[in-house]
């Protein structure tokens, strides 16, 4: 057995490995606390696309309102840092700028917490996604009716906070950060400390993705995207597996999001809207869908695209954006990954064993 067959089971677990060491010893060693900073906002999308490369890649399912569970985590850790900043019993001051005589709402008096911000990031995905996933997939909606339902979601969620100035900070969203959870975010070293954070926590991600992926629940979700009515026919529910991916996918949704608070220091309703998660989308498939890394890299070639050439050249960075999607779409649907799993197959049948080529002869005939 060849070294390349023998260890080809890990080479993902492999890859991951590798990339943890670039991603949390080389990059803060190499990079300017300024692409420090940028490389972990680049994290919490990626950890949102390999939530999408997991429903969409694996699951077939495309769904276009991440923003929704992006936000949700945004704003509960938004709220968070803004009643840390105000102080204890304090209003925040974006609602006595709009009313001097407000009150602080009654959902934002639990966020107070930090135990009860961190359950509910995780929660408050679990329930939506939940509710959500059941209602659309025991239905059987899927294709374009699923994609066009989600993406209203996020457009709908956006609306509904741009109205709530009072409550939400409207359109100009929450800001103003100065602390999380007790440490000090204009301190550099607690800048490194988020990012290295946002960056253990994707390629935990990657590991949760992957070892998903490899077990009876990613071959089942797999048979699903491909043969539906014959995972129905051998006795699973397709509605179910969909479902806990869905489920699962929005848990690193709202992770991501509540990691960009903090790192990025705002957060809008356009951060959570259509744009963002079509935004988040473009990622997964100029990186690759069906891959592990493809999601990751895209995602975060798409946060260096708009952090350095939509500043300078705004309106042409979108329809550059466009034209690398369409091109992606039509010339390489499996994304930038299948460059590299093409130079790999065609690697491996290159490199034949000799054993394999030689023509075996019977020692009758040669005598």
């Amino acid at each position: 057995m060849s070294v390349v067959k023998r260890f080809a089971p890990w080479g993902s677990l492999i890859g991951i490995a590798v990339f943890a060491v670039l991603l949390l010893v080389v990059a803060p060693l190499v990079l300017s606390p300024h692409w420090v900073n940028n490389l972990g906002k680049y994290c919490t999308w990626a950890i949102v696309a390999v939530g999408i490369g997991l429903v969409w890649g694996r699951g077939g399912m495309l769904v276009m309102g991440q923003g929704v569970f992006f936000g949700l985590g945004a704003y509960a850790m938004a709220m968070h840092l803004t009643l840390e900043t105000a102080g204890p019993g304090a209003t925040p001051t974006f609602m006595i700028l709009y009313d001097p005589l407000a009150s602080i709402p009654a959902f934002w008096e639990p966020f107070r917490s930090d135990a009860f911000t961190l359950v509910a990031i995780v929660l408050l995905p679990v329930v939506v996604a939940g509710i959500l996933g059941f209602a659309l997939f025991k239905r059987r909606v899927k294709g374009a009716y699923l994609a066009i339902l989600t993406q209203a979601l996020a457009v709908a969620l956006a609306v509904l906070i741009s109205s709530t100035i009072r409550e939400t900070g409207g359109d100009t969203g929450l800001s103003g950060f100065k602390y999380f959870f007790g440490y000090v975010l204009d301190d550099d070293a607690n800048k490194l400390m988020l990012f290295l954070i946002a960056a253990g926590l994707l390629v935990a991600c990657m590991l949760v993705s992957w070892q998903l992926r490899r077990s009876r629940f990613g071959e089942v979700l797999l048979a699903t995207r491909d043969a539906e009515e014959r995972v129905r026919f051998l006795g699973y529910d397709p509605a179910n597996i969909k479902l806990v991916a869905f489920v699962i996918a929005a848990v690193m949704a709202s992770i991501g999001g509540a990691l960009f608070v903090p790192i990025v220091g705002i957060i809008t309703p356009q951060e959570i809207g259509a744009s963002a998660s079509i935004l988040m989308i473009a990622g997964v498939a100029l990186g690759g869908r069906a891959s592990l890394f493809g999601p990751v890299l895209g995602a975060m070639a798409i946060g260096w695209g708009q952090s350095s050439l939509a500043s300078g050249w705004p309106e042409g960075w979108v329809y550059l954006l466009g034209l690398v999607f369409i091109l992606v779409t039509l010339f390489l649907p499996g994304g930038l990954a299948s460059l590299v799993s093409t130079g790999v197959t065609s690697l491996r049948r290159r490199r034949v064993p000799a054993s394999e080529d030689r023509v075996s002869v019977p020692e009758k005939e040669l005598a």
